[in-house]
């Protein structure tokens, strides 16, 4: 079977390996120049647990696997080492309520919490870790995992409109915000990437505020990426002066050491999101489209790509389900 994936983002990158792998011939269409999109800006956290604190169900029972996935995918590129959650001691009652809207973490003490990150001794009295999660750096697992598409002969067309492509049985559609979907909305994320020598952290660190909660992030060579705010615009212009204040002082705030730390790189992205903030797969015409994973692209992605390889070879599924879109839209 020849498919087309449209949009070589996180959604059409593993969309494109779940059918390579099931024996497709796969084609991957990006209008752009490269690998990128608001994947590029991801902080890469494959933490279901910790997303359930704002997020429902499906998105802790989706994610549970995407470590899995990923590690066998990429072996190599995934860290295990957990989820540390912290809050100034004036913010206390933000680690309350986070442990009320989440599982799988287990309380510790400042002891505790300088034996898993010795840079943070004496900072915080309590915490939350969840020691099942884990994280990865999106662009180099996104470059890995196209160098491993191309090795196993999946063609890439850079720079190329996908609607100048023809002769595929199936199309999956991968391209967030661009597929025009008038039920979607943009969610405007941005973050910054600091370098400093001064601090070593192992894991994700989540620091809790009532207003602009931070999360930090550790990369290769003594980088970080701070993030994200979650604003409710379309615009995909530079880091607003109010966010950049807001993600410095909070990591100032994790650690002061971050007050002399250059930032290397702004940026901001577009994550495509329904009313529920819910990730879709639905039936389109002779294809597939992957939308709609908000702020959860590296975490939800393998799932939907599987349910969406799994529509594309079960024949009588696909028709199904294509039919029942069909009704949906013309009722709507």
């Amino acid at each position: 079977m020849r498919v087309l994936v449209k949009g070589a983002g996180v959604a059409g990158l593993t969309a494109a390996f779940e059918l390579a792998a099931r024996g497709a011939a796969v084609t991957v269409a990006e209008i752009g120049c490269g690998l990128g999109g608001a994947s590029w800006f991801a902080g890469g956290m494959l933490a279901p647990w910790c997303e359930r604190e704002s997020a429902e169900q499906p998105v802790l029972d989706l994610g549970r696997g995407a470590a899995d996935w990923w590690d066998a995918a990429l072996p190599g590129q995934v860290t295990r080492a957990g989820t540390l959650v912290v809050a100034t001691p004036r913010d206390a009652g933000e680690l309350d309520r986070f442990a009320s809207r989440t599982s799988g973490h287990c309380w510790i003490d400042e002891e505790e919490i300088a034996r898993l990150e010795p840079d943070l001794a004496g900072r915080f009295r309590r915490g939350l870790f969840f020691p099942g999660e884990a994280h990865l750096d999106p662009r180099q697992a996104m470059a890995a995992l196209h160098e491993k598409l191309a090795a196993m002969g999946v063609d890439f067309r850079f720079a190329t409109d996908a609607r100048q492509l023809s002769g595929f049985e199936r199309q999956i559609d991968c391209i967030g915000m661009a597929a025009g979907n008038e039920r979607l909305r943009g969610v405007r994320g941005e973050m910054l990437i600091l370098r400093t020598p001064e601090i070593s952290l192992s894991r994700p660190v989540r620091l809790l505020h009532p207003r602009f909660p931070l999360y930090v992030v550790p990369r290769s060579d003594h980088r970080f990426m701070a993030g994200a705010t979650m604003i409710e615009s379309d615009d995909c212009g530079p880091v607003a002066v109010r966010s950049m204040m807001e993600l410095l002082s909070a990591a100032c705030a994790l650690h002061p050491a971050f007050g002399e730390a250059g930032i290397i790189e702004t940026g901001a992205g577009i994550r495509p999101a329904f009313a529920d903030n819910l990730p879709r797969v639905e039936a389109r015409g002779n294809g597939v489209a992957i939308n709609g994973l908000y702020r959860h692209g590296f975490l939800l992605a393998p799932a939907m790509a599987r349910l969406a390889a799994a529509l594309v070879f079960d024949h009588a599924k696909f028709e199904e389900l294509a039919h029942a879109t069909d009704r949906q839209r013309r009722s709507a």
